[in-house]
């Protein structure tokens, strides 16, 4: 897709029986037939789907990160029970683990935070009423495109260069517009999206080695780092 510029490949199902393909699949044969996709017969575009914080928050034996009474658990932290491999239902152990040692450890924090009662309204005067949602979905709408496009599982410095130059674009348009509008959770949201967005391309464009998920075209894996970590369980291969 990166070289030829496709949107989407196909995924062809047409020559399994249709009866079995319905009964292991009946929620993606739903799905697909509301679009007007019969995967019986036509077959299924789709695409690679990035786990852009996947591994990516540092945190201690109690799933707290270097954040104040922020906590971090499942595929989005980096314990380091699994090594660099993050995926699926790997995640599933660090719940089980981590998830409950940060509950019994916020729950006993929580005691002795103080709350503060006296935070006042927020203050939208001389704020405008943003009736013009296009500007928010259609900045969202580019946003996820330049990070499936520019930042997604095989990356490079070119794009994530590129990728940046366009975020910042709209980052000053959505700073502007939030600067005049009274507040919504869209356009929080998108604000939010474009500070993630921004954090995920600085740190890649910062990472000079191939590890984990993350794989440059610029920094590929040594020949000496593959064949010194063939053949091992997982655990210690980073």
């Amino acid at each position: 897709m990166k070289i030829s510029g496709d949107d989407h490949v196909c995924l062809d199902c047409r020559h399994l029986d249709p009866n079995e393909l319905i009964n292991h699949f009946p929620t993606i044969y739903a799905k697909c037939l509301s679009i007007g996709i019969n995967i019986t017969r036509d077959m299924i575009p789709v695409v690679p789907g990035a786990h852009y914080t996947c591994g990516g928050i540092k945190v201690d034996e109690y799933a707290r990160s270097s954040i104040l009474n922020l906590f971090a658990t499942g595929e989005c932290a980096s314990t380091g029970l699994h090594g660099a491999n993050r995926l699926a239902s790997n995640s599933l152990l660090e719940s089980a683990v981590f998830s409950h040692r940060a509950a019994l450890d916020s729950v006993e924090k929580a005691k002795h935070i103080p709350i503060h009662e006296d935070v006042p309204d927020w203050n939208a005067e001389g704020m405008i009423l943003n009736e013009e949602m296009v500007l928010i979905t259609q900045s969202l709408k580019e946003v996820q495109s330049i990070m499936t496009s520019y930042v997604g599982i095989v990356r490079s410095n070119l794009r994530l260069t590129r990728a940046m130059d366009r975020l910042e674009i709209i980052y000053r348009e959505t700073e502007d517009l939030y600067n005049k509008s009274i507040l919504s959770v869209e356009l929080c949201e998108l604000r939010n999206v474009i500070n993630v967005g921004y954090i995920i391309i600085k740190s890649a464009l910062a990472r000079k080695e191939s590890r984990g998920l993350h794989y440059s075209i610029d920094y590929p894996h040594p020949k000496d780092i593959k064949e010194e970590h063939s053949g091992t369980d997982g655990l210690s291969d980073f």
